[in-house]
C-alpha cells in the first residue's frame, strides 16, 4: 500500500487519508527540533504497516529540513530502536 502524507500545519501532524479513515503523527515543531508527539491509525487500518511507512516519509522530510528528533511518542521512539540507522535525527542528548 502505497502511503503518501500530507504535513496539515493547522493542525500540526502528518495525515495520511484512506477511503473515510484518517491516520496521524502529531507533532511540535520549535526552534531546529521536532517532538513527534503522538500517533493514531483507525483500529481497521491496524497492522498493515501504514504507521511504520507515515514515520519512514516523516524522517525522511526531517532529514531534508535539517531538524533534530524528539521522539515523545512510544511507536516513533520503537520505530528508531528497532531501526537504529534513523538515531542519527535524535537530538543530542535523546536515547531509545
Amino acid at each position: 500500500m502505497e502511503v503518501n502524507i500530507i504535513d496539515n500545519k493547522e493542525k500540526k501532524r502528518f495525515e495520511f487519508k484512506i477511503e473515510d479513515n484518517l491516520s496521524f503523527v502529531e507533532y511540535i515543531v520549535a526552534q531546529d527540533k521536532i517532538y513527534l508527539t503522538h500517533t493514531e491509525v483507525p483500529k481497521e487500518l491496524e497492522g498493515k504497516g501504514i504507521a511504520s511507512e507515515m514515520i519512514k516519509q516523516i524522517f525522511k522530510k526531517i532529514k531534508e529540513e535539517n531538524l533534530k528528533l524528539i521522539p515523545l511518542c512510544p511507536f516513533v521512539a520503537g520505530y528508531i530502536k528497532n531501526h537504529p540507522k534513523y538515531k542519527e535525527l535524535l537530538a543530542k542528548g535523546y536515547n531509545v
